[in-house]
């Protein structure tokens, strides 16, 4: 596992209601520090990668669909530098993962309908110098195949 890099394995409480599922609590040891909840999505097969932050930690769950989320520590002091983890999220395996700053992630949607994916970071969004680093999914020299 990739150093920093936490899994909380996520209850989906179901009745004749719905469904409820806690994400993060503020007395999880996962928990860190609030920055701000948003959710976004991706269509069957898109990838959306790779990205970093210098600044602030993420917490991704996905809520609807299947996505495939994979992590690259390129961090130059890191114990687990060059280590890719992969992880399949969805409430059939319900889980957060917290992806550490400076750790490259992206996810890509693997079910036949839209996935949508909760992050709670560390940090709220700055529009005036976001802490996002980007690089192509596809033109780099990570060693993962979105194509999968």
């Amino acid at each position: 596992m990739i150093q920093g890099v936490k899994i909380k394995k996520l209850r989906l409480f179901t009745d004749e209601r719905g469904r409820l599922m806690e994400l993060l609590r503020s007395d999880d040891d996962i928990f860190r520090k609030f920055g701000q909840v948003y959710f976004t999505t991706a269509y069957p097969g898109v990838a959306k990668a790779w990205h970093f932050h210098k600044k602030q930690d993420d917490h991704f769950a996905c809520i609807k669909g299947r996505m495939r989320l994979a992590l690259y520590d390129l961090r130059p002091k890191s114990k687990t530098r060059g280590e890719i983890n992969e992880f399949e999220l969805g409430l059939d395996n319900p889980l957060l993962v917290k992806i550490p700053r400076n750790v490259y992630h992206g996810f890509k949607c693997v079910s036949n309908d839209e996935a949508i994916v909760i992050n709670v970071p560390t940090l709220s969004y700055n529009y005036k110098k976001p802490d996002e680093y980007r690089i192509d999914a596809y033109d780099n020299n990570i060693p993962y195949d979105w194509r999968k």
